[in-house]
């Protein structure tokens, strides 16, 4: 079983292999800074060995050593919706220690539980009806 690597940022790890163009939406929209020049600090980890695989899966290969509080997965549903709502997975937190977030929010989360000027749970507890953070 492969583990995740060793990485200085954020892990951001494909899960769905089936729309390049909708992976590379979500690049894009990562990348970007926002209006304010704010961005998240992720790594994009994609390897065909990771297709498919749930969250569970995923979270059984982070490696004992990996240093960063949160996991970011681009899975089916992510890459199959026009927001790309990414799974933002807490490792910290003792539940909720997830949330989805749409793509162009991501940096909000990032750089606020990286710089520790917020928790995870005031994100979760501003999730939309769906279940998706859109910002504040």
């Amino acid at each position: 079983m492969k583990l995740l690597p060793h990485s200085s940022a954020t892990l951001l790890i494909r899960t769905d292999f089936a729309d390049q163009s909708s992976w590379d939406a979500l690049h894009l929209a990562v990348s970007t800074p926002n209006k304010n020049d704010f961005l998240a600090n992720v790594e994009f980890f994609e390897d065909g060995e990771f297709n498919g695989l749930v969250k569970d899966q995923i979270l059984a290969r982070v490696p004992a050593h990996h240093n960063h509080r949160l996991l970011i997965i681009a899975d089916k549903d992510t890459l199959s919706s026009a927001e790309l709502p990414l799974l933002v997975i807490d490792l910290v937190e003792e539940g909720p220690n997830e949330i989805r977030v749409i793509a162009t929010e991501l940096w909000g989360i990032e750089n606020n539980l990286s710089l520790a000027n917020m928790d995870f749970y005031e994100f979760a507890h501003a999730v939309d009806e769906d279940g998706v953070f859109r910002g504040f």
